[in-house]
């Protein structure tokens, strides 16, 4: 633990001596600890994502002579103080987790600049005590992550649009490239002493990852988040991908009315311990919205699924398979087995596919169902540019009569994500 002995301490540039007010341009703010206001965060966004990892801590906690202050964060950091005597000194700490702070006078506030070691990385507070009181009970992660998204995404474009640009039509069922599908996660879930592929997700921001309930469940019941491992960039589901990032699960959010039984309201979220760096190889997708709709000039809906799930062989693929499929009408779904689809829809999900063994397969739950959105209604033109947007989830399909795996065969059920963008919302905006 890093120690410094301090006197008066302003925030760098930010906070007038006497009177506490900004002299700076305009900062975000933002409160580190969900059970405190003692605590706060000003931001500056705008920058590039290589530079998003500092920003100004404000304590405002009067303490008295003789006070010690600790202060700790989830990843590596430099810590700079000013230091009040005739003149003003500023004074960096070295890089580590946590620091501690004495004070030899009486002081009504303490303000430092936190910066991350690691480019792209932001840190977090994790803890904040005075006098061995703590002050952050309840620490949030991410909260900065929407004002270094929206800065990210405009600099590799926006949400749901490729880096990497392959002229390739999908050819349904068979291999994308790299780079094809940056959004797609890949969820493990620990098995005794070994991590193993349970389903596939799509990445919505820096730290929340959308997937189907039954993925992350037990009869209802979630699994420990320590459980569940999510690799972002991945293409080769059996090998090592140089572009691929790996991530700790903080948090495992199921929606409150799921039923594991007829697998209703099958959509969950993956709350990432740390935040993702965005590059060519791990973007997030678009959710789709009502006004996105109105873009196309069809009522009909067809979108992409990606996946390793089973192939033909009744092996999970290697590398990262895709097919397109369009949404088919309730009806068209009672039509082909009226006793599965009567109990498996309702409506807040829908069916789509084909009967010509084009399907999602076991090991594709969670996975996305996506409809692209051309930036411009599109002219035959097969390059047009556009955005995907996620409209469902991979949810539940008919087994087959020989085997306890997917009947290619048979339509897909997907959990309709539109009907669920409020309860999404509510998360990505904390």
């Amino acid at each position: 633990m890093k120690e410094i002995l301090f006197l008066s301490i302003l925030m760098v540039g930010v906070l007038c001596e006497d009177e506490h007010t900004l002299i700076v341009g305009p900062l975000l703010s933002a409160y580190p600890c969900a059970d405190t206001r003692e605590i706060l965060v000003l931001f500056e966004a705008g920058h590039e994502q290589k530079h998003n990892n500092k920003y100004y801590v404000y304590v405002k906690k009067t303490l008295s002579a003789q006070s010690v202050m600790r202060v700790a964060f989830d990843s590596m950091v430099n810590i700079t103080l000013t230091i009040h005597t005739d003149q003003y000194a500023r004074m960096t700490l070295g890089s580590g987790y946590a620091f501690k702070l004495y004070s030899y006078t009486p002081e009504g506030s303490i303000g430092f600049l936190v910066e991350g070691t690691e480019p792209g990385v932001t840190p977090y507070l994790t803890s904040c005590t005075v006098d061995d009181v703590e002050l952050c009970n309840n620490e949030r992660s991410g909260y900065l992550a929407e004002y270094a998204t929206r800065t990210e995404i405009k600099r590799l474009g926006q949400c749901g649009s490729r880096s990497i640009d392959h002229s390739e039509l999908i050819v349904n069922g068979a291999p994308s490239k790299p780079g094809d599908w940056p959004w797609h996660a890949a969820l493990y879930r620990l098995d005794g002493r070994n991590l193993k592929y349970i389903c596939g997700g799509t990445l919505i921001s820096k730290v929340l990852v959308l997937t189907a309930a039954h993925c992350v469940t037990y009869r209802g019941s979630k699994y420990p988040p320590e459980l569940f491992s999510v690799v972002l960039g991945k293409y080769t589901l059996y090998g090592d991908d140089k572009e691929s990032e790996e991530k700790q699960v903080q948090q495992v959010i199921v929606h409150e009315h799921y039923n594991y039984r007829h697998l209703f309201n099958d959509i969950a979220l993956l709350k990432l311990r740390t935040e993702v760096v965005y590059n060519d190889f791990i973007i997030p997708a678009c959710l789709l919205r009502p006004d996105d709709k109105s873009k196309l000039n069809t009522n009909l809906l067809t979108g992409t699924i990606v996946g390793w799930g089973f192939d033909s062989s009744d092996n999970l693929s290697n590398v990262l398979q895709q097919a397109t499929m369009p949404m088919v009408s309730e009806l068209t779904c009672m039509r082909s087995n009226g006793f599965f689809y009567g109990n498996a829809l309702n409506e807040n999900s829908f069916c789509a596919g084909y009967h010509n063994g084009t399907s999602a397969c076991n090991g594709d739950s969670g996975s996305a169902f996506q409809v692209f959105i051309p930036h411009d209604l599109p002219d035959n033109d097969k390059n047009v540019s556009g955005t995907y947007h996620v409209k469902g989830i991979v949810s539940n399909t008919l087994a087959r009569s020989d085997a306890p795996i997917c009947d290619p065969e048979e339509y897909v059920v997907f959990t309709d994500v539109e009907m669920f963008l409020d309860w999404i919302d509510q998360y990505l905006e904390q």
